[in-house]
């Protein structure tokens, strides 16, 4: 089973580069972050087309989360529990049924909390707390399950070029980096580091100043898995040559391959 997390960064100026990598690169299943699209207004048509069941959970202009699956998706649900008064579209689940094993999907998009500190700033480490607790909630369920998408955490120095830089950015404060280790301490595995150690491996670049050019990124997108799909886990990368295709986004594909 084939899973991908991709940032599209705006869906309907990004539809004919997503059709193109979703072809040539063909997910099983991608988990899509800021399709910024309301779900009436999704162009669903296309990606049906190309054989995609697709869910959405979706906000008029930012956010939005969906899920497109080959296979079999069931018990769809949107939005991260813990505050009803919640709004925004940040968190979409499925259970999709692989040859072997079922696995419980959820792709996020953690808010940036930029400006920091700041009421943006409290939202997103709040957000954290519930992402924890629901977290907790898929461990005691005891099967296969994985939380992926664009995190907006700077987990350590080695997944940024210029670490300093960032010292007060809400991607890399402290109080983020602690918030997103004590879910993993939980029991939680990040896929990329089981594979692969040391700096230069990055999943985002900005748009600004070359960034893409001079490799200087930064790694935000993440999946971490329950102990019972990290025994699944057979591969993880990050297909950063997406980057440079024509108006890409300024993420680019993370990939997990499971043995389901």
């Amino acid at each position: 089973m084939k899973i991908a997390t991709f940032n599209i960064n705006g869906i309907k100026a990004r539809l004919p580069a997503l059709t193109d990598w979703l072809q040539d690169s063909a997910p099983d299943v991608a988990l899509l972050q800021e399709i910024k699209s309301v779900d009436e207004a999704f162009p669903r048509e296309a990606l049906e087309d190309l054989g995609y069941t697709v869910e959405t959970h979706g906000q008029k202009g930012f956010n939005g989360v969906a899920i497109l699956s080959k296979l079999p998706l069931e018990d769809v649900t949107r939005g991260l529990p813990g505050d009803d008064s919640d709004e925004q579209a940040r968190w979409i689940e499925a259970t999709v049924i692989g040859d072997s094993t079922a696995v419980r999907l959820c792709g996020l998009y953690l808010p940036n909390g930029n400006p920091a500190p700041g009421p943006k700033y409290d939202y997103k480490l709040a957000w954290m707390k519930r992402l924890k607790a629901r977290a907790q909630a898929l461990l005691d369920d005891e099967m296969p399950a994985l939380m992926a998408g664009d995190y907006n955490v700077i987990p350590q120095a080695e997944d940024a070029k210029k670490p300093e830089r960032w010292v007060e950015d809400a991607l890399y404060r402290p109080e983020t980096r602690q918030a997103f280790r004590e879910i993993l301490n939980l029991g939680f595995t990040e896929a990329f580091r089981t594979r692969t150690s040391g700096d230069g491996h990055y999943s985002f670049w900005d748009y600004q100043a070359g960034a893409w050019d001079r490799n200087d990124g930064i790694r935000i997108d993440h999946f971490l898995l329950t102990p019972e799909c990290a025994d699944l886990l057979t591969e993880c990368w990050i297909e950063s040559a997406v980057r440079g295709r024509e108006k890409p986004s300024d993420h680019v594909p993370v990939w997990v391959t499971l043995d389901a």
